[in-house]
């Protein structure tokens, strides 16, 4: 998913990088990682951790990402804690870099990880500046240079000239080539193993930019999970007899998915339990006749409040999302669950005419907090009741 274009080695001297924004606006910082030219869209994360889970987190495709936690790359990277096999974002923007890592899990520098996947990376800017500006004006467009093949005129010119977000399937592009079996569980520290558990239940899952932390959450509860591509058809899905089915995250604006939005309408239509995450849950939604938006800045981070409406409880949860769906046109056989507290967009949708329900931030929490991981128990019930009935 990058778009780097040159490469060299890491020398200890510091090389300049720029970011250049499509408003005009340009930071300068020290180059690190890969050294090339990226593009995407710039968005801002408020996670205090787990950078290597962001950087591989299949949504963040097409972005570069700002990391408003002052200090990135302290605790090296490890093949474990990989959300994916590969990182999806463009390039990675932070304040500083330390060049000692400590920890007993680390097997490399998060300076080596980026240039061996090919992530370009700058820091020593002002962090806190960029983060006011994508508030205020919104997420756009920029180009990272970090290798001296442009000019800063060059590189605005550029950047002026990238497609929005809006009107982009990426799922599609993320998504796995060739469905796959998992059933391996959650990891075990002081094993130092992933957990094996027995599988109660047969869940299909479409891969619109999969988290693995996701598949193993669903296999810590008895889920044998069959993996699919983003553009399978619905009536291959129900020839599996799945017990239910899991609408992934992904990035990109959900509306011009219309394979997932059809395939999702006769799974719903066929009585299985559904269950969406992130894209999944606006696909459910679009599916269900709502309508989704364009946010201005969108919701990056883990540590955003998020309220219960039908119990009242408050939970603090993990975001990565760009587009919502909307207040307007809302079905009638639709209720909202849960809301923002930050800004009051809506969180969880759940049908009222057959066992479906979404969810809008990532209970599964790599990185974040584990309060809203109840939502795969919840899923687990309706799975049971359904086969129950």
């Amino acid at each position: 998913m990058n778009n780097s274009e040159a490469n060299s080695a890491i020398g200890s001297e510091p090389v300049q990088a720029i970011l250049a924004l499509a408003d005009g606006s340009v930071y300068y910082g020290e180059a690190f990682g890969y050294r090339g030219v990226a593009t995407g869209e710039v968005v801002f994360n408020t996670s205090m951790s787990g950078y290597q889970e962001i950087l591989s987190d299949p949504s963040y495709a097409q972005q570069m990402v700002t990391l408003t936690y002052p200090h990135i790359g302290n605790v090296g990277t490890n093949k474990v804690d990989m959300e994916s096999k590969q990182t999806f974002c463009t390039a990675l923007i932070i304040k500083a870099y330390p060049k000692q890592t400590s920890n007993y899990r680390s097997t490399d520098t998060l300076d080596a990880f980026m240039n061996q996947q090919k992530v370009v990376g700058i820091h020593s800017l002002d962090v806190r500046k960029l983060t006011r500006a994508i508030r205020t004006n919104g997420a756009q467009n920029a180009v990272l240079v970090s290798d001296g093949s442009l000019t800063v005129d060059e590189a605005v010119a550029k950047a002026k000239g990238l497609p929005s977000m809006s009107g982009q399937d990426l799922a599609k592009v993320v998504s796995t080539e060739a469905s796959y079996v998992w059933n391996e569980g959650s990891y075990d520290v002081v094993k130092q193993r992933f957990s094996q558990p027995p599988a109660k239940y047969k869940v299909v899952a479409y891969d619109f930019g999969i988290k693995t932390n996701i598949l193993r959450l669903l296999a810590d509860r008895g889920c044998e999970v069959t993996v699919v591509p983003a553009q399978t058809p619905a009536a291959d899905v129900l020839a599996m007899s799945p017990d239910g089915v899991f609408l992934s995250n992904g990035p990109g604006d959900p509306e011009p998915c219309d394979y997932a939005i059809s395939a999702t309408q006769a799974i719903l239509a066929s009585g299985t339990p559904v269950f969406g995450i992130c894209l999944g849950h606006q696909i459910l939604a679009l599916a269900s006749g709502a309508k989704t938006e364009k946010m201005k800045c969108g919701h990056h981070g883990a540590n955003h409040p998020v309220k219960d409406l039908q119990t009242g409880t408050v939970a603090i949860t993990s975001q990565n999302h760009g587009f919502h769906v909307a207040e307007t046109e809302m079905p009638a056989n639709m209720q909202i669950t849960h809301r923002s507290l930050f800004d009051q967009t809506i969180q969880g949708v759940e049908r009222t005419d057959c066992a479906a329900f979404g969810f809008q931030g990532h209970p599964e929490a790599s990185p974040g907090p584990k309060d809203i991981q109840v939502l795969f128990d919840k899923f687990i019930d309706m799975i049971s009741a359904a086969k129950a009935a």
